[in-house]
């Protein structure tokens, strides 16, 4: 199966990728794809920015696939991205339409436009009853020797690191699972921003969005019967408001832990994007400090240029 003309707009979080790609499906007659691995889940709405409301260009509706289509406390990965994420491409490209890729889980990107060979690994129970009897920091000891630099958040999330240990003790039950496809012209864009602004958007977004009821969400979820441990495991919004709401975080401790979180993640997706490029990926930066007209203008000179170049 070959996929024509994928879109792909990345970058790290609170750099306005969802505003920019709308505007671009609408004027490019796309629809969109989902690349975040929270926005999936139902109920997840303001920790996850899913911004619904930005995807209305003058009364026209843009669609979108990949947002909202499991429960919490499913799970979800890049392997599985990899196939929704297909099935999307060729269903949109079916229908004379433009499929275009938006998000910041630089892993779900990566694995797609490079298609990644997957060995599903399903839970072991006798392997997870034997690492239960670790402790948090034995855990990820032991991910160290498979995989060195975890990140301290993955480093402190119990959950994260006993996953990532079942996954490299396993054995893979069969043969690498490759995708038959192929993708002809794609073009890759990335929202390029000084550090310090996107520091600053993430501190003024996050005021924001606790004024807009992210802990009331939390708590909604917590109220629903969603596992605190699986809400835990998604890091960020979520693990450190379900820890203030059940006593083991300040509201202080809670806001200042949030925001340096947030912080370190936009600075890892920058470092992922990079390593994106080392393996082969161009990505076309735009100016995220540009008006909107602006970059729609510097996105439409690059695709009329790759269009040129492909004749």
């Amino acid at each position: 199966m070959e996929i024509h003309d994928l879109i792909v707009v990345l970058g790290p979080t609170a750099c306005g990728k969802t505003a920019l790609a709308v505007q671009m499906a609408a004027s490019m007659d796309a629809e969109i794809i989902g690349a975040d691995s929270r926005q999936v889940y139902r109920g997840l709405d303001i920790g996850t920015g899913k911004d619904l409301a930005e995807y209305n260009v003058n009364d026209q509706e843009i669609p979108y696939h990949l947002i909202d289509i499991l429960d919490p406390g499913q799970d979800y990965n890049a392997w599985q991205f990899q196939r929704d994420a297909l099935d999307a491409c060729i269903d949109i490209q079916e229908r004379g339409k433009l499929p275009l890729i938006c998000g910041g889980t630089g892993l779900y990107i990566e694995s797609f436009l490079l298609n990644y060979p997957f060995n599903p690994v399903e839970p072991d129970a006798n392997l997870r009853a034997e690492l239960e009897e670790l402790s948090t920091e034995e855990l990820a000891a032991r991910v160290d020797e498979f995989r060195p630099g975890l990140s301290d958040e993955d480093r402190n999330n119990r959950h994260r690191v006993m996953r990532m240990l079942e996954t490299e003790l396993s054995k893979p039950k069969e043969t690498p699972d490759v995708l038959d496809y192929s993708i002809k012209n794609p073009i890759v864009f990335g929202i390029d921003m000084p550090r310090e602004i996107v520091r600053q958007r993430i501190s003024d977004r996050l005021k924001s969005r606790l004024d807009d009821g992210m802990i009331a969400e939390t708590e909604k979820l917590l109220r629903s019967g969603v596992d605190k441990n699986w809400l835990f495991k998604l890091g960020l919004e979520y693990r450190f408001l379900s820890q203030y709401i059940l006593g083991e975080l300040t509201y202080d401790e809670m806001y200042s832990g949030l925001e340096t979180s947030i912080h370190r993640f936009a600075k890892r997706q920058m470092t992922w994007f990079r390593r994106m490029e080392k393996r082969g990926i161009k990505i076309h930066w735009i100016d995220g400090m540009l008006g909107m007209e602006e970059k729609l203008s510097s996105v439409s000179q690059i695709v009329s240029r790759k269009a040129h170049e492909g004749h």
